[in-house]
């Protein structure tokens, strides 16, 4: 077998290219934070618009991301990328000038389109640009960070922009990004499709998307309300319709997604192992955000802030973890991240209400070098499984499989976190308080926050400080959990992914046209 060529400047270049796209479809994940009192003051939305114009972004991404990389595999990833970016520039503008709730709601909505074809795109073409085993692992280690690092981007770009600038801004900025990929793509990036002529099912798209919207809807609705016939309903229906899936994948003659792909262990251990690696990082994010805010105090902007400061050693970790891979081995390197992952949720569960910031962030600093690692190692693992020609179908399923996970994380962890709160707060409260105060103060402690606010003098900080103390025994339970999962995981991830490490293969002239118009 002949060896993988390595990359030259060409593809360093168009992978700097591919970072652009991939910047700002994760920074609109979470770019909104900050901007809610302004949006509310402007456009006026009702408390269940207001919800929607956050998830739904999230949700149409998720819902997409397969069909689209399917898309992509028989289109031509580059055409398919730079119809995102045109898509999402137009959907950017919009949103900038919308002047209704409603208007809103269907720009983020477009936006969620557009992001669907920019993530699994950029993922398949460093598939196809990349062949040498070491050179594609140091490419998904730079998309990793990249990816990890616009999400945490997002609040804080958001903030500035809100500083100087209305809330449109934050809209605005994807612009003139998506502009420069529009004019540098074209030029730099070469195309990629599979030359085997394969007629697009339209049905397995429909049930794909079916499948995932109710389910992430059901799981964040239990994380954020908590449990109800509503909810549970849609995730039923989600888990049904995802088996109506698999079983079109298994009986059409053309499926999105190879179901032989699935009989190879390595790919079903990927998937395991991804969706837990996605588990811990978000529900991380989800205690630390509350942690930073509503314990420390701190303002919106200041704890974003802060929550970058992990982002340094994260981005030591990914490129680390490939340098250890090509020695140690794939599976073992990311169960070392596992265990690396649940010794930092392990110094969190240490944290007090004396403890200093550093603990806090040296905790997440260690979850995260963790946690990238193993997100970096897996993407380059499966990608290097998957055959070139269906690398898009495949990417977007994985990159379905993090939605799923991240979803988990916020819903499981999340849950654990509020049952650990109510269980200790009731007991911390002072007596006397008003019923409606004493609700909210028992209902979270972002209601305990609003509570003390309305409630003057010494009670008031009594629910502050009784909400705080138990917010931190839910934290502490709730680290736990989350350390003991990761720590499983480092247990099994070798016999998961056992059967060897993938083999980077040159890309047949037969699958795959580097030069389809």
């Amino acid at each position: 077998m002949p060896t993988p060529p390595t990359a030259g400047r060409r593809e360093w270049t168009a992978l700097a290219v591919l970072c652009l796209p991939l910047l700002v479809a994760s920074m609109d994940v979470s770019v909104l934070f900050f901007a809610v009192p302004f949006i509310a003051r402007d456009l006026d939305p009702s408390a269940t618009q207001m919800l929607w114009i956050f998830d739904i972004y999230g949700f149409v991404l998720a819902g997409l991301l397969l069909t689209m990389g399917s898309i992509g595999d028989r289109i031509g990833r580059r055409r398919l990328l730079l119809i995102g970016a045109a898509t999402f520039s137009a959907a950017s503008l919009v949103a900038a000038y919308s002047t209704s709730a409603a208007m809103l709601i269907g720009a983020r909505a477009l936006l969620g389109v557009g992001g669907a074809t920019l993530m699994p795109s950029t993922l398949a073409l460093i598939r196809n640009l990349f062949h040498d085993e070491r050179d594609r692992g140091k490419a998904i280690a730079v998309w990793s960070a990249v990816m990890s690092g616009g999400v945490g981007l997002g609040p804080v770009l958001g903030g500035v922009l809100l500083e100087h600038f209305w809330w449109g801004s934050v809209f605005l900025i994807n612009v003139p990004v998506m502009a420069l990929l529009l004019v540098a793509g074209p030029v730099l990036l070469p195309e990629f499709r599979a030359t085997e002529r394969r007629p697009f099912d339209l049905w397995s798209a429909v049930v794909s998307l079916a499948a995932v919207l109710p389910f992430i809807y059901g799981v964040k609705s239990t994380a954020t309300d908590g449990w109800s016939v509503l909810a549970t309903a849609m995730g039923v229906c989600g888990v049904v319709l995802g088996a109506v899936f698999v079983r079109r994948q298994r009986a059409t003659a053309h499926p999105m997604v190879d179901p032989a792909l699935f009989r190879d262990r390595r790919v079903g251990g990927a998937v395991v192992v991804n969706v837990v690696g996605m588990f811990g990082v978000m529900g991380n994010a989800i205690v630390m955000t509350q942690y930073l805010q509503s314990v420390l105090g701190m303002s919106p902007l200041r704890a974003a802030l802060w929550g970058l400061a992990p982002s340094v050693a994260v981005g030591a970790a990914a490129p680390v973890a490939a340098t250890l891979s090509a020695k140690l081995g794939r599976a073992r390197v990311m169960a070392s991240g596992f265990a690396v992952a649940a010794t930092g949720f392990m110094i969190l569960a240490t944290v007090h209400n004396g403890s200093p910031l550093a603990v806090v962030l040296v905790g997440a600093g260690v979850v995260a070098c963790g946690t990238v690692a193993i997100l970096t190692l897996v993407t380059d693992y499966v990608l290097g499984v998957a055959p070139p020609e269906r690398a898009g179908a495949v990417s977007g399923l994985f990159e379905t499989t993090s939605e799923f996970g991240g979803a988990l994380g916020i819903a499981i962890l999340g849950s654990v976190l509020a049952a650990g709160y109510r269980s200790r707060v009731d007991d911390l409260l002072p007596a006397g308080l008003p019923g409606a105060a004493h609700a909210a103060a028992h209902d979270s402690l972002a209601g305990a926050v609003v509570a003390a606010t309305q409630v003057p003098g010494q009670p008031g900080e009594a629910i502050l400080q009784a909400s705080r103390t138990a917010y931190l025994s839910g934290m502490r339970v709730t680290e736990i959990v989350a350390a003991v999962t990761m720590l499983a995981m480092a247990l099994v991830t070798g016999h998961l992914l056992r059967g060897g490490e993938p083999t980077s293969l040159p890309v047949p002239e037969k699958e795959l046209d580097p030069h389809a118009p």
